[in-house]
């Protein structure tokens, strides 16, 4: 479980294809002596384990299914990933409940300097934007974030304060760029009970 409040960011040192996963080294020293092998983290909002610890960093193995669905296929030598260690039962929870159960890729369509902020435009997955409110809460490559607006159905406005654009690799995205997309848990487990209301008020008018 985490938070959706990026610690640091790590780059991928080394990309490894073995027989059937990929493991990719993760330099971020800031996790020394903090993170143990077997501990969950959370790279650009994937919930990963660590199954290699040491002073530069760590390492994790990642699956066909995550390579496909996430924007961990594209990762190669030298990518900066949003990095959040697992939550702690006594830390504040400052974001929003994150799984790190990503629901697919997104893409930014735009970004516009306001100010002293950012305002960037999200296509996110339909079902995704299906369950998300004005207002309420999303993850995008780990970082818990408000939706401001909806441009249309399934394209959300992100304001951007400038720690986030700068500490995180949102600041980083060129249009088109992809991002790992987790809908908010609460709009997946309200959408989930009404969907099965409807299919059994269904079954019972057919009977």
């Amino acid at each position: 479980m985490f938070t959706g409040i990026i610690e640091t960011t790590g780059t991928i040192r080394r990309v490894e294809d073995l027989e059937t996963t990929r493991r990719f080294h993760v330099e971020v020293p800031e996790f020394e002596g903090d993170l143990d092998i077997g501990g969950s983290v959370s790279v650009d909002g994937a919930c990963l384990t660590a199954v290699e610890v040491d002073a530069r960093g760590f390492a994790v193995d990642v699956i066909g299914t995550t390579l496909e669905r996430t924007v961990a296929g594209r990762y190669t030598n030298g990518s900066r990933v949003n990095l959040e260690r697992a939550m702690r039962p006594d830390d504040r929870l400052d974001g929003h409940i994150v799984q790190g159960h990503v629901d697919g890729t997104g893409h930014l369509k735009s970004t516009i300097k306001s100010g002293e902020f950012w305002l960037m435009d999200f296509q996110v997955p339909e079902d995704v934007a299906a369950l998300t409110i004005l207002h309420g809460s999303i993850t995008l490559n780990g970082v818990s974030l408000t939706v401001s607006e909806f441009l249309s159905r399934d394209v959300v406005r992100i304001g951007i304060i400038p720690h986030t654009y700068h500490v995180t690799n949102l600041g980083g995205l060129q249009p088109e760029g992809l991002v790992n997309v987790e809908g908010d848990l609460m709009g997946k487990y309200v959408g989930k009970i009404l969907a099965n209301r409807l299919e059994l008020l269904q079954d019972k008018s057919q009977q």
